[in-house]
């Protein structure tokens, strides 16, 4: 007997229902700071600081990620304006949660005195993380899904538990779970993270690069699984290129339905290869004409000099302690 598919409402207080969408995005903003928080530390940077950012950041990510959403889909959103507003029932993009949240960097690392390259590279693991998680919001909506797939496959093949087995059961047929290969995609996008920026050859600006290229690679192939996909209408040699290049994954999984109504192009694929283009470009460039003479694991500083107040006093304690250590130390001889 197969399981309940699970209730996108956590709970309600009186009239208000609390979603999971909403708790799972919570969730994976408060992970993503503690990344940052925890890196930020490493450099002399307060808590605050991401804090901050955060209160600042989310907003805008969901702005970013809903109008991204809305301007590829007006026609559904045209003749009933509030539906714009209703978040909770998914429709928002992860490009445009990007966007948002980079513009919205920029501007504050600004606003503070740091370098944006310096501070986006800590910041991007904590934001593959957030991603990593909010996955898990489209899968309490039943959204971002793929194409159909056996019974047999999910159990069997994937050995995936019930829980999601049975929420992958969409209008009576199951789908490829698109939500958890991209949040496994994204888990081991952060290891990779983790261990690049403890390298010395790493300069500054390459672990945003890096991000760019790890995610874009796994969205470009995911993408063409679902059957939810935003689309434009492109030339046909743009689709017969990206249907070229997705090719070799016909060995083991067959591309999602694609509504020609929407169009015949991917959007989300498009992005995807410029963005890989473009990292890669950035940090050869930035190599090239010497914009990336900073490492990562140098120290940060910021051109307003009240705000270094903090990471000098730091050091200055660090100091202190190491000084009255030796002095216990030589008494004790």
């Amino acid at each position: 007997m197969k399981t309940l598919i699970l209730n996108p409402i956590a709970f309600s207080l009186g009239s208000i229902e609390v979603h999971w969408y909403g708790i799972i995005l919570g969730t994976a903003a408060l992970v993503g700071l503690l990344f940052a928080v925890q890196e930020g530390k490493r450099f002399g940077i307060k808590p605050d600081f991401f804090m901050d950012l955060l209160l600042l950041g989310v907003p805008s990510a969901i702005i970013g990620a809903r109008i991204y959403y809305v301007a590829f889909m007006w026609d559904d959103y045209k003749g009933n304006l509030i539906d714009v507003f209703k978040i909770w029932n998914g429709g928002i993009a992860i490009y445009g949660a990007i966007i948002g949240a980079f513009i919205c960097g920029f501007f504050y690392f600004r606003y503070k005195g740091y370098n944006f390259w310096r501070l986006v590279d800590i910041c991007v693991p904590g934001l593959l993380a957030g991603q990593m998680i909010g996955r898990w919001g489209n899968f309490m909506n039943q959204e971002a899904y793929g194409g159909e797939v056996s019974e047999t496959f999910l159990r069997n093949t994937l050995h995936l538990p019930s829980f999601i087995v049975d929420q992958m059961l969409v209008e009576g047929v199951y789908r490829h779970p698109a939500f958890l290969y991209e949040s496994l995609w994204s888990l081991v996008g952060i290891a990779l993270l983790l261990v690049l920026r403890r390298q010395k050859f790493l300069r500054a600006g390459e672990l945003m690069a890096t991000y760019f290229i790890w995610y874009s690679i796994g969205r470009f192939f995911i993408e063409a699984l679902r059957t939810d996909s935003l689309a434009f209408r492109g030339p046909s040699w743009l689709a017969s290129f990206i249907n070229g290049l997705w090719t070799p994954m016909e060995i083991v999984f067959k591309q999602g339905y694609l509504d020609p109504a929407y169009g015949n192009i991917r959007i989300s694929q498009v992005l995807a290869l410029l963005l890989i283009v473009g990292a890669i470009a950035l940090i050869i460039v930035r190599r090239k004409t010497g914009l990336a003479s900073e490492f990562y694991l140098d120290p940060i500083v910021t051109s307003k000099p009240e705000r270094n107040v903090y990471a000098k006093g730091a050091a200055a304690k660090s100091e202190g302690s190491v000084s009255v250590q030796k002095d216990e130390d030589n008494k004790g001889k």
